[in-house]
């Protein structure tokens, strides 16, 4: 496995084997991610992904509880970046991504991490990265980045 903070780990795929080292990877992961950056997570649910932010958030010098928006739909964080993150699942329509505001609440830096992107896939800007992630039979977690282009 190569190291957590190359892009090239990520783009091939980053198999980790507990929450901790998931974390951990995501928070070395945070400072390969651009400001002003929409990162849509994919993957089933238990793929890791609340997780994931978790690390990424604190990566990017946010402390303080970090939660899933899994009812509240957003939670906005201020670190070393103003970071929304949004989970989309209950979302009824792609219009509901809109009634979040986010656009009109973004000041630079920041970064939109979106969980179940696909909800919401025609209001995301082009040139958004995407996070795969996936459950391995084995009981790891694959992470895989895919960039625009």
């Amino acid at each position: 496995m190569g190291s957590p903070a190359d892009l090239a780990t990520w783009t091939t795929g980053l198999v980790t084997f507990s929450g901790e080292e998931t974390e951990q990877a995501a928070a070395a992961f945070a400072r390969l991610l651009p400001p002003d950056t929409v990162l849509a997570l994919e993957g089933d649910l238990g793929a890791g992904k609340t997780t994931f932010v978790r690390g990424l958030v604190r990566g990017l010098g946010v402390t303080g509880d970090i939660t899933s928006p899994s009812f509240a739909l957003l939670n906005v964080y201020d670190g070393g970046r103003q970071v929304f993150h949004v989970d989309a699942y209950r979302l009824t329509s792609p219009e509901g991504f809109d009634d979040l505001l986010i656009w009109d609440l973004a000041k630079s830096p920041w970064n939109v991490l979106v969980e179940w992107p696909e909800r919401v896939a025609g209001r995301l800007p082009r040139g958004h990265w995407t996070m795969k992630a996936a459950l391995l039979a084995e009981g790891g977690h694959r992470f895989t980045l895919v960039r625009p282009g």
